[in-house]
């Protein structure tokens, strides 16, 4: 039986947020900006579930602001480039996944930066589904980029929104955050859509959400195989959507480093700082399919390890990788969720930093 390895980017394979650390470089107090948008991306798709409107888009809200900064494809692709962070052994990680099986990168993340990452692991760059834009193909008027960055400006000093527990309507939020919610709205769907700018609002499509989901049928499709043949691994809020299809349709899920969106989502959470523990499960899933599997990673240690069909090589290199002890592997459970949500965003942080690490 054939079976597929599906993994998400930025989280897995690399500890970069490249459209966060692209605003920080490019448009002053980026930081703030992107963070303050990333939580508004967070509140369209997960708490008010607007119409239209998917997780990820960030990356298309932030495009009009970058181009007003001069941004071009060969900026995207250089920057990411130089930038690129591995997490540790993820690139021997696939290899070693590939050697077995058919393995696919789904991301958010821009092509110029998955074009770069995947010549720094020698991953074919036809396995990956991701956001395609041409910065190039967009012009804007000089009025229109000054409108831009006094938009930046403002966006940068707004309040970063918390999302209260349980929240499900806007008026679950406290008043500054309603006001910040009703001016982003104004500056995207209404200011924006109607310059010249609104293009790429309405021409860029992320792969994030809905469409990651997209990607993995269109995966299976191509392949002629079951849902229930396929691994996924993500981390973030992006992820939640292909998650939920891949668990009903019988296949393994698996959280990497994942946020409280991933924990919530996924069936098993990896708290690792070396990608091999994914090269691993894949490898168990290969050989056992998913309800072997799970017996092993529900009895983690080294002597199920041993006992299972691993060949000596994965298990020699996660030795190797691992001389302080097995990186932690559990069962997502009702029980443990909490502990483990908050116990994966602490190490999420200090893997990728503050910043990175608390976006959604």
């Amino acid at each position: 039986m054939s079976r597929v390895f599906i993994s998400d980017c930025e989280g897995p394979i690399s500890k970069n947020d490249n459209a966060f650390e692209l605003a920080s470089h490019y448009i002053p107090r980026g930081d703030r900006f992107f963070t303050v948008i990333s939580r508004y991306d967070d509140v369209l798709a997960d708490v008010l579930k607007r119409r239209g409107y998917k997780a990820g888009d960030t990356l298309k809200l932030i495009l009009p602001f970058l181009k007003a900064y001069g941004v071009t494809n060969n900026e995207m692709q250089s920057f990411s480039a130089r930038t690129l962070m591995l997490m540790p052994h993820s690139g021997e990680a696939l290899q070693q996944v590939r050697r077995i099986t058919r393995a696919f990168i789904v991301s958010t993340s821009y092509e110029h930066y998955v074009r770069a990452l995947c010549k720094a692991i020698d991953f074919p760059f036809h396995s990956t589904y991701c956001t395609r834009v041409d910065m190039d193909s967009y012009r804007l008027s000089l009025e229109e980029k000054q409108r831009l960055m006094k938009l930046a400006d403002e966006i940068a000093v707004m309040p970063i929104i918390e999302i209260p527990a349980g929240a499900c309507g806007l008026d679950d939020f406290p008043e500054k955050h309603r006001a910040a919610i009703r001016r982003l709205d104004e500056i995207f769907w209404n200011e924006i859509a109607q310059m010249e700018a609104g293009k790429i609002l309405r021409e860029v499509n992320p792969v994030g959400g809905s469409e990651k989901a997209e990607a993995v049928k269109d995966i299976a499709r191509k392949l002629n195989v079951e849902l229930a043949d396929i691994i996924y691994v993500g981390d973030s809020i992006t992820d939640a959507e292909a998650f939920r299809l891949v668990r009903a349709g019988g296949g393994l899920t698996l959280s990497f480093n994942g946020n409280r969106y991933a924990i919530r989502n996924a069936e098993v959470a990896v708290i690792s700082e070396t990608g091999l523990v994914t090269a691993v499960i894949a490898e168990l899933f290969m050989h056992l399919g998913k309800e072997e599997t799970m017996n092993v990673l529900e009895n983690w240690s080294w002597e199920a390890l041993e006992k299972s069909p691993l060949s000596r090589i994965t298990l020699e290199k996660l030795a190797a990788a691992c001389k302080k002890g097995l990186p932690k592997v559990k069962l997502v459970a009702d029980e443990n969720m909490d502990a483990l949500i908050q116990e994966s965003e602490e190490f999420r942080k200090r893997v990728r930093g503050e910043a990175v690490g608390g976006l959604g």
